[in-house]
Formats: C-alpha cells, structure tokens, sequence
C-alpha cells in the first residue's frame, strides 16, 4: 500500500507497580521465577475511574500537540477490548472528545495482540482506496480491570496504556503485504466471562487464560506466519531490518527468536519496562525504538501480532523515519 505510519505516540497510566507489589500482595508468590519468565520488571496500572479511551484521547491529544491536524482525520478507529460501554462505540465518544469533524468516521475494532496489525490493514485499506486522506488509528486497553490480584498467571504480564498513529498517503509503498489468520476454536483459552451478552453464573467476570495452550498455538503459528509473508514477498529473513512481535513474555518471545533462528540484534524488546500492552505494544515498541536508535529511516520492519481469539497476523513496514 502506498500508505505511511506518519507518526506515533503514546500514554502510560501514572501507576506503576513492580515486584514489591506483587509480593507484598501474594507472599506465597515466587516472585524471581515469574520474572524470569515473563522478563517484565514494571508494569502500569490505571487508575479506578481511567478507562482505555482516556488513555487513547491522551495519546492522540499528544499527536495534535507534534503538529498533526485534528481538522485532517477523516477516519478514527479504536482497537480495543476494554470499552467503556457495550454500546455506544467507544470511538464515537473519543471523536466528540477530540473534537473531531464530524465528517470523521469512527469506528471499535475488537481484537487484542494482534490488533495494531489488523488495524493497519483496515485503516490502509482506507487511505488506499481513497475513502479517508488521513486516519487516526489508536490502541489501548486496561486488561488490569479483569485481572483478579492472585491471579499468578495474568496480573505479572500485563499493562495498560494507549497509542496513537497516524496513517497517511505516501508516494511509495510504505505499508504491506500482510499475512492474517484466526482459529476461533480456541477463543476460550484467554476469556472474560460474563463481560457480553453470554451469561455463565458459574464463572467469574475476571480475564481467565489457560498459559500452557496458548504458548502452544503461539509455537504452532507465529513462525508460521512470519514464514508464509516472507514467502509472500519473495524476501529471506536477512532482508528484514528489525522485527517488532507482540510483547508477550520473554518466554514467548525467546523461543520465537530459537525458532526462526532470528539474530537478536535484529529483535527489539521493550516488555521488561513496559509489561504487555496488549494492541498497544508494537506501537509502542516502534516508538520507543526510534528512540533508542534501533530504526532508521527507509528501515524494513516485520511487525507480528498474535493471541487472544486466537488471532494473527504480520506485515512490513518501510519506515518513514521521525515518528
């Protein structure tokens, strides 16, 4: 697609909470053996009365300060999975939050992991085809407000946050091909019960992920899916400048590294800080990237979203460089 990521941002909650506070409310925890695995130190938590659209309008309010046009946005889309209502979209309240045109369409994509990569791909698609000049693509959620405080194997992972991006048309391909899957078979692996209209007395309305068989579809299928775009594109994993996966766990993210036989140098890694930022984190890894010194401009970057659903998906990016 000749469609650009112009720029991003990106908010933290001002909590953070760290080992001592998993400690000081689990005692029982074995609290060096969970941060080997999971290789997150800190973690940011919002604050009782701060949802994920706060966060998405702080980040896109950060967006409009480096310059970018709130009169400009012609499509706003929001990729989350902790709303603040069942109805209306949250995208339509951040529209009037940001005093957006209201010629701008704005729209909820519900996916998590692997939700920056599909909302490229919808908010490309709109840039290509001519429907929006320009689209606010944001991210964030606040999975903490499902995470039970025992919950060993949830609540050490992950973080809340939001990002903002926007996608504009460029005179290159900048954005593209993409590699996309779902095995709904698998849906009730990492679950909040009782958060729809599905009602189940029986179980709680807190996240519930069974780690062992997610590990394991994310073994099966994210070497498959980075394999199959290489493929797609005619290009060898030496042709690929930097590659940003999902921050899931170090765990997660190490046997993908042995798996594809991947050069470290050529994997960024940002969880240690951050946590996991469910459709935030590749974003925010960009981000943070950029900043860091790991992207330069023109770079080809692999981005690889994958879990909750189950969904996947990868892409490459030619990174256009002062995000």
């Amino acid at each position: 697609m000749k469609v650009a990521v112009e720029r991003i941002e990106y908010v933290l909650p001002e909590s953070i909470e760290d080992a001592r506070h998993l400690k000081a409310a689990n005692p029982d925890w074995r609290i060096e053996e969970i941060q080997e695995k999971t290789g997150i130190v800190t973690r940011y938590i919002s604050s009782p009365e701060q949802t994920a659209s706060d966060l998405a309008v702080l980040a896109a309010e950060k967006l409009f300060e480096s310059g970018v046009d709130r009169a400009e946005i012609q499509a706003t889309i929001f990729v989350t999975q902790s709303p603040d209502y069942s109805l209306p979209t949250s995208a339509c309240v951040i529209q009037n939050r940001l005093h957006l045109p209201t010629s701008c369409m704005a729209f909820d994509v519900n996916l998590g992991c692997s939700g920056f990569v599909y909302g490229l791909s919808i908010g490309g698609a709109l840039v290509e085809t001519g429907v929006s000049k320009n689209v606010l693509l944001l991210c964030g959620d606040t999975y903490s407000k499902y995470i039970d405080s025992s919950d060993r194997t949830c609540r050490p992972i992950f973080s809340d946050g939001a990002s903002a991006a926007l996608l504009t048309k460029s005179s290159k391909d900048h954005l593209g091909p993409f590699e996309l899957g779902t095995d709904g078979s698998g849906y009730e692996n990492l679950i909040v019960h009782n958060s729809g209209s599905r009602s189940s007395p029986s179980k709680p309305r807190k996240i519930h992920m069974d780690g062992a068989k997610v590990f394991m579809f994310t073994m099966a299928k994210v070497p498959q899916c980075v394999n199959a775009l290489l493929k797609k594109t005619n290009l060898r994993l030496s042709d690929i400048d930097l590659f940003v996966f999902h921050q899931a766990s170090t765990i997660v993210l190490e046997n993908i590294i042995r798996r594809l036989n991947l050069p470290q140098e050529k994997v960024y890694l940002n969880l240690q800080r951050v946590g996991n930022m469910v459709s935030a984190s590749i974003p925010i890894a960009l981000k943070d990237a950029e900043r860091e010194g790991w992207l330069k401009e023109n770079a080809l970057v692999m981005l690889v979203g994958f879990g909750v659903g189950y969904s996947w998906g990868s892409c490459l990016l030619r990174w256009k460089g002062g995000v």
